[in-house]
C-alpha cells in the first residue's frame, strides 16, 4: 500500500486555543506497532473538554499543536517489526491516545498492535469507531483490578469459570443508554447477573431491555422513589453500582443505593461529598483507557477477545438515539 509522506490533521493550535486543519509528516510504525489509514474516527467528551479552561482535562495534552481523537476505525496501511497476526489491508479498529502520535483526528495514526483488533463484516467502520472508548470504560470498570482509576475486579467474562459467574446478583446501572451504559449492560449480561436493572427514559425501554436489562426504571422518578423501586425488585444486596452518568444527583443515589461492601464504578471524577462517604464502600472513577500501564495487560486481553465478541453479536454496537 504506498503512503503519503505527509497527511492532514486537526489541531487545537494553543492552550485555549482554536481547532484548525494542519500539515504534518506521516510516522512510520515502530516495533510491536501498526500505521492505520483512518477511515473513521469519534467524538468524546474529552475532545472539548482539552480545550476548555480545566486544569484536570488541559493535562491531558504535553505539546501543541495537539492533535486529539481516541476512537479509530480503519485499514491497516503498515506494519512494525515483530508484528505477526496482523497484515498490510486489514481492517481494524483500536483506541488512541492523547499523543500526536497515537491520535485519531488525522489520515493516518499508529496503533499498538496489543490493543488493536480486527474488525467483522458485519460490522461497518463507522460503526467500529464508536466502540473503543465505550467498551474501554465498561470493561475497565467492571473486571479492572481495584485502583486510583481502575475497576470493580469483577472476574472477566474471558476468564475460566468468567460467563455467567454472577447469576443471582444484582446489578445497578444509571444511564443505561448511553454510550457507556449499553456497553456495562451487555458485559453485566455476559457476567450472568440478574437483574439488571437501570435508570432509562422510558421511550428507550425496549433499546435497553433488548441488551439485557431485565426492569427499567424511569429515570424522572425522584431518588427516593428510584430506591423504592429498586428494593421492590431485588432483596439482595447491591454490591455493584455502575453510574454512567456520574453527576451529582447521580453519584448520591447510586453511592446511597449500594450495599455495604460493594464497589460504586463513576465514569467520571467523584463528586459525592465527603462526609457521605464510609468506610465500607468501594468508590471507583474509572479512566476507559487501555494505554495507562495499569491497564496494559487488562487491555491485551480485552482485545484478544473483542474480534468475537462483535462477530457473533455478543456485544452489539451501540445505538445512537
Amino acid at each position: 500500500m504506498s503512503v503519503p509522506a505527509t497527511q492532514q490533521a486537526l489541531a487545537l493550535l494553543t492552550l485555549h486555543g482554536v481547532w484548525s486543519i494542519i500539515t504534518m509528516d506521516v510516522d512510520k510504525p515502530g516495533p510491536g506497532e501498526l500505521l492505520v489509514r483512518v477511515e473513521a474516527t469519534a467524538l468524546n467528551p474529552v475532545d472539548w473538554k482539552v480545550q476548555s479552561e480545566s486544569a484536570y482535562y488541559n493535562s491531558f495534552v504535553s505539546e501543541y499543536p495537539a492533535i486529539m481523537g481516541t476512537d479509530a476505525a480503519g485499514v491497516v496501511a503498515a506494519v512494525g517489526e515483530g508484528v505477526s497476526n496482523f497484515a498490510v489491508g486489514d481492517k481494524v479498529l483500536h483506541q488512541g491516545s492523547f499523543t500526536n502520535r497515537l491520535a485519531t483526528f488525522k489520515q493516518y495514526t499508529i496503533s499498538l498492535a496489543h490493543i488493536t483488533t480486527k474488525i467483522p463484516e458485519n460490522i461497518t467502520f463507522d460503526q467500529a469507531a464508536s466502540l473503543p472508548v465505550g467498551v474501554a470504560t465498561a470493561a475497565i470498570g467492571l473486571y479492572a483490578k481495584q485502583s486510583a482509576s481502575g475497576g470493580a475486579d469483577l472476574v472477566a467474562p474471558w476468564k475460566e469459570g468468567g460467563r455467567g459467574k454472577y447469576a443471582g446478583q444484582p446489578i445497578f446501572i444509571t444511564g443505561g443508554s448511553s454510550s457507556v451504559g449499553q456497553y456495562v449492560i451487555q458485559f453485566a449480561k455476559l457476567s450472568g447477573f440478574s437483574p439488571i436493572i437501570t435508570t432509562i427514559s422510558p421511550r428507550h425501554n425496549d433499546l435497553v431491555q433488548s441488551l439485557g436489562v431485565t426492569h427499567p426504571i424511569d429515570r424522572s422518578l425522584s431518588p427516593d422513589d428510584i430506591i423504592a423501586a429498586v428494593k421492590k425488585i431485588t432483596t439482595e444486596p447491591l454490591k455493584v453500582v455502575y453510574d454512567a452518568i456520574a453527576s451529582a444527583t447521580t453519584q448520591s443515589l447510586s453511592y446511597d443505593l449500594l450495599s455495604p461492601g460493594g464497589t460504586l464504578v463513576l465514569s467520571l471524577k467523584s463528586s459525592i461529598p465527603e462526609d457521605k462517604l464510609t468506610g465500607d464502600k468501594v468508590v471507583i472513577p474509572t479512566f476507559g483507557s487501555v494505554h495507562q500501564e495499569v491497564n496494559k495487560e487488562f487491555g491485551k486481553e480485552l482485545y484478544n477477545n473483542f474480534t468475537e465478541y462483535l462477530r457473533t453479536g455478543v456485544i452489539k454496537v451501540r445505538r445512537t438515539l
